[in-house]
């Protein structure tokens, strides 16, 4: 009667027990597809982030150097008019020139032959 038993009930509970085990397989595996396609949407938002992010600040840096170019081009611009400047009054003035260039020397001379000597008491 136990044969009996086996032979009727163990087929049904093997079929019983390959189905629950498919049934969990699909779930798992309809689990696994849903999270990776979450983790698939946020891999492709973290890139058009780090793109916008990068874009920007690439955006920054070609304004920075734009503005120190300008800024260059403005301070050379500034030396040339100074230099055109000095050049023109020199040419225009050359004995005060001379004069206030040798003034500038000796006020020089002066500040440093004051500064070696304080140096040299201390």
């Amino acid at each position: 009667m136990k044969d009996d038993f086996n032979q009727t009930l163990a087929p049904g509970i093997a079929d019983q027990m390959a189905h629950s085990t498919r049934q969990a397989m699909e779930t798992t595996k309809h689990a696994a597809d849903q999270a990776l396609d979450g983790l698939d949407d946020q891999v492709h938002r973290l890139h058009e982030q780090a793109s916008r992010g990068l874009d920007s600040a690439a955006r920054g840096a070609n304004a920075a150097a734009q503005s120190v170019q300008d800024a260059t081009r403005r301070l050379r611009d500034g030396a040339m008019q100074v230099s055109d400047g000095t050049t023109r009054y020199v040419r225009n003035e050359p004995v005060k020139s001379v004069l206030i260039a040798a003034a500038a020397g000796a006020l020089l001379m002066g500040l440093v032959s004051l500064l070696s000597r304080s140096s040299r008491s201390a």
